[in-house]
């Protein structure tokens, strides 16, 4: 065989295994993006919540609160979570963002309307003790950097209970009231903790309590725990949870 002959069997090798690693990049860059797509189309709350039901339920067997209310995230755009001083706080949480927001026992799927947003309350039992806003937002697709979370429930006490304390844990800071009173406020850039934040004593009325609380996140996760403790700092389990 010529050289010239030899060389040309070589360019053509050359431009085939070329053409062939160029087919391989494609296929592998298209799958990343199919499996990109697929993961996108899955997003879902399946996995950290189930929906609300009637039946009875108790605080879990540590005594923290998992069948709560959520509204889906209002836009408050912030940098960083370093502005989350006190001051900034209860101007943040005492803005008014939709109608009786600090009465208002809301029902499964009703909307309110914030500004340009329309938003809607959903009847959530949390899968684990603390419920995880962040995923919550992700699931259904909406802001999750930069926005402020209301949540609401309903626990029922068999007996006056008095000296009691609320023990929160929140990701980034909050604000949380019982029955129409503040109960603890957690400002900082702050991870979730539980009992981070203990309130001073409290009382359960016999009967309904309505716990409500708000959450604010600029970057990063969100999520929250909220349980009582007695006088002694053990759990209370002896309440019933619900959404009315």
């Amino acid at each position: 065989m010529s050289i010239k002959r030899k060389t040309g069997w070589l360019a053509m090798g050359f431009v085939m295994l070329a053409a062939a690693a160029l087919q391989g990049c494609s296929s592998t860059s298209k799958g990343s993006i199919d499996g990109t797509a697929k993961s996108d189309t899955a997003r879902s709350i399946a996995q950290y919540f189930m929906p609300g039901t009637t039946k009875e339920m108790t605080p879990d067997a540590d005594g923290f609160i998992r069948r709560w209310l959520l509204l889906e995230p209002i836009s408050k755009p912030n940098r960083g979570n370093i502005v989350f001083t006190d001051s900034y706080l209860r101007k943040a949480f005492d803005t008014l963002y939709f109608p009786n927001q600090f009465t208002v026992l809301p029902k499964d799927g009703e909307k309110v309307k914030v500004g340009p947003q329309e938003l809607s309350w959903h009847a959530l039992e949390s899968k684990n003790f603390n419920v995880k806003l962040f995923r919550f937002a992700y699931g259904l697709r909406k802001e999750y950097y930069g926005v402020l979370f209301w949540s609401v429930t309903i626990v029922n006490s068999p007996q006056e209970t008095k000296n009691v304390r609320m023990a929160v844990g929140s990701n980034s800071a909050s604000m949380w009231w019982l029955n129409g009173k503040e109960a603890a406020l957690l400002s900082g850039d702050r991870r979730m903790v539980m009992d981070d934040v203990v309130s001073s004593r409290l009382t359960l009325n016999k009967g309904k309590n309505i716990i409500r609380g708000v959450v604010i996140n600029g970057p990063g996760m969100s999520d929250f725990c909220v349980r009582f403790l007695d006088e002694n700092g053990a759990p209370i389990k002896d309440l019933t949870i619900s959404y009315e």
